[in-house]
């Protein structure tokens, strides 16, 4: 990887630290924080988010029609996305250690901390862990995707990938031979390491 390369790659990363930093500065002014995994709020926050909550029979009555039509799609696609949960983590268990790959940990992707949201009715709280799975999961599912092409195929294509992830900008440049096959080599004596 040429400097410039890396040179923009650390900028990114900066600011992605400051964008964590901004981020915390805003959970400190919405006063909560986390206390041995839990979202904690103020006595106060959480009496007025308690106030905001919508009853559940007047979100289910105010429901327009084409979202009661809908929903069933929607949640209908749990069965592919928990047989993708399945052969995925399959696949990384018994894959990953024969390639000196390390493993992705789920439960780094898989978050359900909005059912700790007062001002969520029990529909909204099985709204957001639903979303939280199928998100998760689909970020679960692609970090083992990245780690699987960073080992096996780590080129860049010749056209722009859109929505590349994170360990695509380290890949060699699509054509150039002798650093291809560096790289493997580079990851075959790793895995061996290993």
């Amino acid at each position: 990887m040429n400097a410039k390369i890396e040179e923009l790659m650390a900028r990114i990363q900066g600011l992605e630290l400051e964008l964590e930093a901004e981020l915390s500065r805003q959970s400190a002014e919405l006063r909560y924080g986390v206390e041995h995994g839990r979202v904690v709020f103020e006595a106060e926050i959480l009496r007025r988010h308690r106030e905001l909550q919508t009853r559940l029979s007047r979100y289910v009555l105010n429901a327009k029609p084409a979202i009661a039509l809908t929903a069933p799609v929607i949640y209908s696609l749990i069965l592919p996305l928990v047989l993708l949960d399945i052969f995925v983590s399959v696949y990384q268990t018994v894959c990953f250690p024969a390639y000196g790959i390390e493993k992705v940990k789920r439960a780094d992707y898989l978050i359900f901390d909005r059912g700790h949201l007062a001002y969520l009715n029990a529909l909204e709280k099985l709204n957001c862990a639903y979303c939280s799975y199928a998100n998760g999961l689909i970020a679960y599912v692609r970090e083992i995707a990245a780690r699987t092409e960073a080992y096996w195929c780590p080129i860049k294509h010749a056209k722009k990938a859109i929505g590349a992830h994170e360990k695509y900008m380290s890949f060699v440049a699509f054509g150039d031979a002798e650093a291809y096959r560096k790289r493997i080599a580079e990851l075959e004596a790793a895995a061996e390491k290993k």
